[in-house]
This record gives structure tokens, C-alpha cells and sequence, in this order.
């Protein structure tokens, strides 16, 4: 007769945390399952008793008794070399589903999707999707770049930069953009409300009534901010703006404009007014650096919570909501914080040109 297993020892620590796994309903099946049986060997059961309630082999018990005593419990979820379910996918086909993925594209089309690759490859769609999971490749998606070219690019950079982390005293920041040809859109239908289990509705064509131009000023410190409609975008509706931003920063502060390189903000008119008016100075992002400007967040804002989804009878109606807009927004403003420094951007854009020069 077989002499009997003696009961598992274990200490309370242990004991505790196999509690606490075997009565998860979230962690791993095999853990909470070897937690169990280890338990049951802790309180003196044998292991043919163990395996018939926890429907495993006694040799399976028996292991994880023999890994126990010499683990403990820090390797307890861990499944060794050689065991568990085998790789299903031949490492030549995922070589091919890799060298096709990265290196061709399919015939008359940009990229693969899932069931293309899996005509060509012979396998699964299921399989190609596996595939591309465990390398990290997303074919579907594209990520847009833009570097910029402009030879005084680290100069800006680092000009507004340092105005966003060390505005200058006695000062006003103003970071200043013009958002035009905004549409006055009406829709050709009557949009239905949102009702339970359905969501607003409403056309998709529409009818268009005129534009407006939206030339707003945005206060770095406080986040409110100056706005102002006129019909055109030239230089003399820009000088128009600038007075309505001098009679409204008080006399005592100079006056930081961010603005891109538009040709407007260089007008010779334009600077001959700012000749005459000393507190204004006028710091310019780089060419195809409008991310730079924080204005273009706030205009992001507007589009999203005020104009994307809106009606619009006429051009006066898109003024009013777009100035309503503007008014509850200065009512309970909220500044973006600029974090990132000079130097930061700059390393990350020097890591983009020297990817890019690989591919080139």
C-alpha cells in the first residue's frame, strides 16, 4: 500500500495569498486552479482526492506540490520552457506574412488589410491579424508629419517658446490667428433630438449662406479670450483687430503677438502702425509650425463644441453663436499650460529628420 502524502507545508503569508488567488474571478483559470490544489495538499488531502475535485491528473497535483516547496509562490502563474499550447503558426509563414507586410504592397491598392494578406499568404485572416498583433504593425493607420524648412526655425522656436514658460513682466501674451471662411451652413432638412437609444440626427448636405473671418487674440496667462468678425482676411480687417486689441490690453502693458508668417501680419501698412504703437512686438512660429500657436487649440474648441454640428441661417446667425461662444468662454476661462521646453522639442524633431533621412 502506498504510503501517504503528508500535508503541504506553507507559511501564513502563503497561506494568504493562495486564499486570495483561489477565490478570484479575474485572475488566470490554471493559477486560481493550482492555488486551490494547494490549499487542499495544505490541509492534508492526497492528491488522487485533489484531482478528482479539481477534474486535473494526480501527476499534475504532484508537480505543482514539488514546485511549491521549491518556489514558494513567486513563480507561481508561470508555465515552464517546453510546456503549454504550441505555436499553431509556422515560423516560415510568419516570416512572409512579415516581409510582404513591410517590405511589398498588394497589387493596385497602398496597403494590406487582413483579408488581403491572407489571400496572398494562404492562411487565415484571424492568422495575418495574430500576426500583426504581436509585431505591432497597423497597416490600416498612417501618421501625418510635417518638418519644418524654415532656417530660422530653432531661433522662433526658442523665441516662443520661452515666452509661454517665462512671460515677461509687466507684459501680455497673446498668442493671435485668423480662422477664415467660416461657413454660415444651414441644413436642407430639420435635424431630429436625440431620443432613447438613438442619437441626434441630422443631413448631411446643406446650404450655404457666406462667410465670415474670425480673428481672435488668445491670453496665455489667463486663457480669455479677444475676438472679433469681419468679412474679409486682409491687411486692413488685421489693423482693425489690432486696435481692438489695444483699446482693450490696458495702457500699462506691452503687448506679446504670436502670429504665423501670413503675409498680412508683414504688410507695409501693418508695420507702419505698429511704428507707431512701441508696446506692441510681434514674435512669429516657425513656417509650418502652427501647432506652436495655442490659439489653434481654442479654435479647435470652437469648431467642436460650436460650429461643426451647428444651423446657421445667415451670416449675422454664425456671428452671433460664434460671439456667444466667445462670451461663455470668457465668463470661466481655462489657460492651456504650455509644458514642453526648447530643447525637448527640438531633440524630438532631430529624431524625426534622422528617420527620415533612412527612408529617403
Amino acid at each position: 500500500m502506498r504510503k501517504p502524502v503528508p500535508a503541504l507545508e506553507m507559511t501564513p503569508g502563503q497561506r494568504e495569498v493562495l486564499e486570495s488567488l483561489a477565490r478570484s474571478q479575474s485572475g488566470a483559470h490554471r493559477e486560481v486552479v493550482r492555488a486551490k490544489a494547494l490549499l487542499m495538499a495544505a490541509d492534508g488531502l492526497a492528491n488522487t482526492s485533489i484531482a478528482r475535485a479539481l477534474s486535473v491528473s494526480p501527476g499534475s497535483v504532484s508537480n505543482w506540490r514539488a514546485r511549491f516547496t521549491e518556489d514558494g509562490v513567486a513563480r507561481l502563474g508561470e508555465v515552464r520552457k517546453g510546456r503549454g499550447r504550441k505555436a499553431s503558426i509556422p515560423q516560415e509563414t510568419i516570416e512572409r506574412i512579415l516581409d510582404l507586410t513591410q517590405n511589398y504592397r498588394p497589387e493596385g491598392e497602398t496597403h494590406w488589410s487582413c483579408r488581403t494578406m491572407a489571400e496572398v499568404a494562404g492562411v487565415s485572416k484571424d492568422t495575418v491579424q495574430r500576426v500583426w498583433s504581436a509585431r505591432g504593425l497597423k497597416p490600416h493607420r498612417v501618421e501625418t508629419f510635417k518638418l519644418s524648412n524654415d532656417p530660422r526655425f530653432e531661433d522662433k522656436l526658442v523665441d516662443v517658446v520661452g515666452l509661454y514658460l517665462n512671460p515677461p513682466e509687466k507684459a501680455i501674451v497673446l498668442c493671435a490667428d485668423e480662422k477664415s471662411s467660416v461657413q454660415a451652413l444651414d441644413r436642407t432638412q430639420a435635424s431630429l433630438p436625440m431620443i432613447k437609444g438613438r442619437g441626434e440626427t441630422m443631413t448631411h448636405d446643406y446650404k450655404r449662406h457666406g462667410t465670415t473671418t474670425l480673428f481672435a487674440a488668445l491670453d496665455v496667462l489667463t486663457g480669455t479670450v479677444i475676438g472679433q468678425c469681419l468679412p474679409r482676411h486682409r491687411h486692413q480687417e488685421f489693423l482693425k483687430f489690432l486696435r481692438t486689441i489695444d483699446r482693450q490690453v490696458p495702457k500699462g502693458l506691452a503687448v506679446h503677438l504670436i502670429l504665423d508668417n501670413y503675409a498680412t501680419h508683414k504688410h507695409p501698412n501693418v508695420r507702419a502702425w505698429l511704428a507707431k504703437h512701441p508696446r506692441f512686438h510681434l514674435h512669429f512660429t516657425p513656417t509650418s509650425s502652427s501647432w506652436l500657436n495655442l490659439v489653434e487649440r481654442w479654435f479647435r474648441e470652437l469648431t467642436d463644441k460650436a460650429l461643426r454640428r451647428g444651423v446657421f441661417h445667415s451670416v449675422p446667425d454664425l456671428i452671433d453663436s460664434i460671439q456667444e461662444y466667445l462670451d461663455a468662454h470668457n465668463d470661466n476661462p481655462r489657460p492651456y499650460v504650455w509644458t514642453a521646453t526648447a530643447e525637448s522639442i527640438l531633440a524630438k524633431v532631430a529624431r524625426g529628420r534622422v528617420a527620415f533621412e533612412k527612408i529617403s
